[in-house]
């Protein structure tokens, strides 16, 4: 086989043999087949996109490129969760060990963030001391004795995801179906678990940015996950405006905190513990939603969430510090009214500046910044009220703060939000 031969016909709108998808991905990760011809290759995919098979052959191959994780010595159904990303996602910070403190064990395997959207990975690693890089061995004890651990993925997994991940980020070829669906996918196979729970985000935050995409690309990960014997459901979520009150590495790590102990957001304590549900269902385990919010409440995930930060090296007591910044300066609302929208790309954006965020992955993180809202969508709000604070360690210019204030959409109408919008399964 030649590569300019398979290129040329995924231009040309053919699809690709099994042996062809496997020849190609394999000689990516072994090196014999170059970026600039596997960059054309996603190009092709871009406009002519791949069928069902296809787009299953390929996450195989990915799967293949690499170790595959074995949990089978951790007994019980074991667990793990996805988000395709978004603003201020805290989600798996409570629900791992919200779910674990039911018996559950949760095995996941967690990834950094780039741009607007922020990685569970930084967010734990603001805790001083955690270790997120730990040998397979460890991780599978850890989940035996605790039922819970939240770490890296391992560089010897799903080695041809890495590098076209890595080529479609600079390539512009990240927002599209099928390469989306095939790098979640793979690696959610290659880390092992029995029962797979996806988050789609869905609106100006998120990747997909209609229903109509994200329906589409739930449905088709729901298929590759069912496809290998995995028990695997997607929720389509709400990414218009940022989840929860906080943005950034640290303050992301106290609102999770309170949440834990049952003193967050209504909202977004509410769609935590209906996903804590969903996960807990695909364990065979059938739990109401304030059944499942009594483990909030009683303090059993908190307890739990603190036994894996201890288990993974945190300083526990650095754990629940405040934030440590030179400015704290509030946002104040421009006019009465009603929070009508947050726009959660403008939001991510803004904290990424503050240093709460990478532009490319090179760059390092200040885990302190970030923004925190007091008011968020269909909220009230009188003019001279603080809606917002902005953590910073450098000074907020004037311009800044305009250009915050200008991005928070106050109306006269009290608009409703929910943040599950559908159920594939």
């Amino acid at each position: 086989m030649r590569t300019v031969d398979l290129i040329q016909k995924k231009r040309d709108g053919h699809e690709l043999t099994t042996d062809e998808i496997n020849w190609l991905i394999s000689g990516y990760a072994e090196g014999s087949v170059p970026d600039y011809q596997m960059a054309a290759f996603a190009m092709a995919i871009y406009f002519r996109g791949m069928s069902t098979r296809e787009i299953s052959d390929l996450t195989m191959a990915m799967v293949a490129s690499g170790e595959e994780i074995d949990l089978s010595a951790i007994s019980g159904i074991k667990v793990d969760k996805h988000s395709t990303g978004g603003v201020g996602d805290k989600v798996t910070l409570i629900l791992a060990p919200l779910v674990a403190s039911f018996g559950i064990p949760v095995a996941k395997m967690s990834g950094r963030g780039l741009g607007h959207t922020g990685g569970t990975l930084d967010k734990l690693e603001s805790i001083k001391g955690y270790q997120i890089e730990v040998t397979q061995d460890q991780f599978i004890k850890q989940v035996q004795d605790i039922g819970v651990s939240v770490i890296g993925q391992s560089d010897n997994m799903v080695k041809a995801d890495k590098l076209l991940y890595a080529l479609r980020d600079v390539t512009a070829t990240v927002d599209i179906i099928p390469l989306i669906a095939s790098s979640v996918m793979s690696k959610k196979i290659a880390a092992g678990a029995d029962a797979i729970l996806l988050d789609v985000t869905v609106g100006e935050g998120a990747f997909m940015k209609n229903i109509e995409d994200a329906r589409q690309l739930a449905q088709t990960m729901v298929e590759l996950g069912k496809a290998v014997g995995r028990k695997t459901i997607a929720v389509i979520t709400d990414m218009s405006q940022p989840v929860g009150t906080s943005i950034g590495n640290r303050l992301e790590i106290l609102e999770a905190l309170e949440i834990l102990q049952g003193k967050g957001r209504e909202d977004v304590t509410e769609f935590i513990c209906e996903l804590a549900q969903i996960m807990l269902g695909l364990a065979d385990v059938e739990k109401t939603v304030d059944e499942v919010r009594a483990h909030l409440l009683d303090g059993s995930a908190l307890q739990k969430f603190e036994e894996m930060v201890a288990a993974q090296g945190g300083d526990l007591e650095d754990l629940y510090r405040a934030v440590r910044v030179s400015h704290q300066v509030p946002v104040l609302a421009q006019a009465s009214g009603y929070i009508e929208a947050l726009p959660a790309l403008e939001f991510g954006l803004f904290a990424m500046k503050l240093g709460a965020g990478r532009a490319v992955k090179t760059d390092s993180l200040d885990y302190e910044t970030g923004i925190v809202f007091h008011k968020k969508v269909g909220e009230a709000v009188e003019a001279g009220q603080k809606i917002a604070t902005i953590y910073a360690n450098e000074n907020i210019s004037e311009n800044m703060l305009t250009n915050f204030q200008k991005n928070v959409k106050i109306g006269n109408v009290s608009v409703k939000t929910k943040e599950i919008i559908e159920i594939v399964s």
